[in-house]
């Protein structure tokens, strides 16, 4: 029996030929096309023509990936929360926070979302405001704003004209700075207060 064929018939493994690099190493598959990248759309309907008809262009109704919101004017901004709440059932203020734009003219952006009960419908009212300037409370609108105007001034230092108790309601008194702007530096902070309230040295 010739040496390159076992006794089974087939050839001997070292007469199988080696296979290419190529068949060896399949191409990858092509890389999936990225999912298009939601645009602002503009916001229409009953309530959005409603309010527009009373406060003109200070008011401008936005949706973005389905979700609705009015970016307004800070001069008109409680009076809208009002309308929202007294005139169109957004009877539950579920968060109002802040976001810091560092290179805005006016930088802190200040979010309040709203939510319908007897609609199911959320909502979301944004208005910018310039460094240092107060925030018209709306504790006389909802009893929810009281911690929640709270906390945007312990995290953002956003002041809320006639609100009735504010004061820091996650970190001490006696905290410097606001851990939510941009331009907050963590570390230095936490150092300074562990060292001076704990006598340690911080572990950041």
């Amino acid at each position: 029996m010739p040496e390159d064929v076992t006794k089974s018939g087939s050839v001997s493994p070292n007469e199988v030929p080696a296979a290419s690099p190529a068949a060896a190493a399949p191409k990858p598959p092509a890389a999936a096309a990225k999912p298009a990248v939601p645009a602002y759309q503009r916001w229409t309907g009953e309530l959005p023509s409603r309010l527009q008809r009373e406060y003109g262009s200070g008011v401008q109704p936005l949706s973005y990936n389905g979700q609705n919101f009015f970016t307004v004017d800070r001069a008109i901004a409680h009076a809208v929360l009002r309308v929202l709440r007294d005139e169109a059932g957004f009877d539950y203020l579920v968060d109002c926070t802040a976001v810091h734009y560092p290179q805005r003219e006016l930088p802190f952006e200040v979010v309040w979302i709203l939510y319908s009960f007897r609609r199911n419908e959320r909502l979301r009212v944004k208005a910018s405001f310039a460094e240092g300037e107060e925030v018209p409370t709306a504790t006389d609108l909802w009893q929810t704003a009281n911690w929640l105007e709270r906390e945007a001034f312990d995290m953002f230092g956003t002041r809320f004209a006639g609100h009735p108790d504010l004061r820091r309601i996650l970190l001490p008194d006696e905290w410097v700075g606001y851990p939510l702007r941009k331009d907050y530096d963590i570390r230095k902070q936490d150092q300074d207060w562990v060292q001076k309230n704990l006598g340690i040295e911080s572990g950041q």
